[in-house]
């Protein structure tokens, strides 16, 4: 069975259609129509291998953790650490202390705009964002700027969807305090440069926060190798359970940033007069964590590093050249964002035809795709352009799910003349 294989990590070759016997939800119809789905960046589909570990510990291994004397609590935060473990190999992070719990890369962000932007921007500093951020990564950073009275600058991007690195080198600043860049843009696909990035930050003295949502799926994450300060992500992007992530910081500065919630686990001792915290990672990690999801997290790590981070963009990339080459043979579709350096994401408009329309028909033809400003305003502002429909790929698309697509793009079309 291909859960065997990938659960013994012997597979030796990428097969995709191997792979996606992992995947229950694929086997399913929607409309008599078999299940095509190309909304990974929305959320990946998860595989057996998860799936199974997430209902074996609610089944057999459920308790709390790190505070229990007995054997199931034990057993618990056992697994919970291991996860842990294998979270910072998955990222290369220098210790396990580094590697914060949180809800997702949305809580991540909030955690250290708060945490270290409370601690260290002051009236007059500057935030430099990119134009192809997630709403989540500008958001956290304008409220600190109100609440500190720092301002923002933002990086533009060129038609093509390319930032434009030459506008980052002159905004950055001995005002410059922070910066905060998506690795890849959620809307278009674009891979940024961010270890330049990074170097050029640090040669002014600012730190910087790597939003690493839609990167992580696709390409191997070296935080080390970046240099970055900061680096978020979340499970269910990479084929793990929703509602957990991780924030990775180097540890002389999450050592220096005071708590961000307050509550049980994150203390050391507590009394009227004073409260001593926890040391890290568990001085971020108030209440009572998403154990299940951090298991299933580590799971999923598992998952993709066995079938391999570099035959996933290999694989992606082939699909990537072969919808974009078959979405340009379509009349009256403009593709948005055609960066030489993408993921696998395809963002486009058909000519007269309203996004939620396209994104409507599809659905009726067992297709699932995103439509809307995919929680990045900014950048369809920039195109002058309400929305798109997006296709994003996963480990588990092939060519026939593009084919698909293409043919059900055509009956659009001919629904509206």
């Amino acid at each position: 069975m291909a859960t065997k294989v990938i659960e013994e990590m012997t597979r030796p070759v990428f097969d995709v259609n191997v792979l996606r016997q992992d995947f229950p939800i694929l086997t399913e119809e929607v409309y008599g129509k078999p299940f095509t789905y190309l909304d990974s960046a929305a959320s990946a589909q998860k595989p057996r291998q998860v799936i199974e570990v997430i209902s074996k510990v609610y089944s057999t291994e459920y308790s709390n953790v790190h505070r229990g004397v007995h054997y199931m609590s034990q057993k618990t935060t056992d697994a919970m650490e291991e996860a842990r473990e294998k979270i910072r190999s998955f990222v290369n992070a220098s210790s396990i202390r580094e590697i914060i719990f949180v809800r997702g890369a949305t809580e991540g962000i909030n955690l250290v705009a708060s945490s270290w932007g409370r601690r260290n921007l002051s009236a007059g500093d500057e935030i430099i964002l990119t134009m192809l951020e997630h709403h989540s990564n500008i958001v956290p950073w304008q409220l600190m700027a109100e609440e500190v009275g720092a301002s923002l600058k933002v990086v533009p991007i060129d038609r093509d969807g390319v930032l434009d690195i030459d506008t980052y080198s002159n905004l950055l600043s001995d005002k410059t305090k922070f910066v905060a860049v998506t690795h890849v843009s959620n809307a278009l696909g674009t891979i940024l440069p961010v270890t330049e990035l990074i170097r050029l930050a640090h040669e002014r003295g600012a730190k910087v926060l790597v939003d690493g949502c839609q990167a992580a799926p696709h390409m191997k994450i070296d935080v080390r190798s970046l240099d970055a300060d900061f680096y978020v992500l979340s499970g269910h992007k990479i084929y793990g359970p929703s509602g957990i992530g991780i924030l990775y910081g180097k540890e002389k500065l999450l050592e220096a940033m005071p708590p961000y919630q307050g509550g049980g686990e994150m203390i050391d001792v507590v009394t009227f007069d004073k409260t001593t915290y926890a040391d890290l990672p568990f001085k971020f990690e108030a209440g009572t964590p998403h154990i299940a999801g951090a298991i299933g997290m580590g799971a999923a790590v598992n998952y993709i590093t066995a079938v391999g981070l570099e035959n996933i963009a290999a694989h992606e990339n082939d699909l990537l050249k072969y919808g974009t080459n078959k979405l340009k043979g379509i009349d009256s579709l403009e593709i948005v964002g055609q960066a030489p350096e993408k993921a696998a994401i395809l963002s486009f408009n058909l000519t007269g035809v309203h996004p939620h329309d396209v994104g409507t028909i599809l659905d009726r033809e067992g297709i699932a795709v995103r439509t809307g400003h995919h929680c990045a305003q900014p950048v369809m502002d920039y195109f002058d352009i309400a929305s798109t429909v997006r296709a994003s790929l996963g480990l588990y698309n092939n060519r026939s799910d593009i084919d698909a697509l293409v043919a059900a793009l055509e009956r659009v079309k001919e629904i509206f003349g």
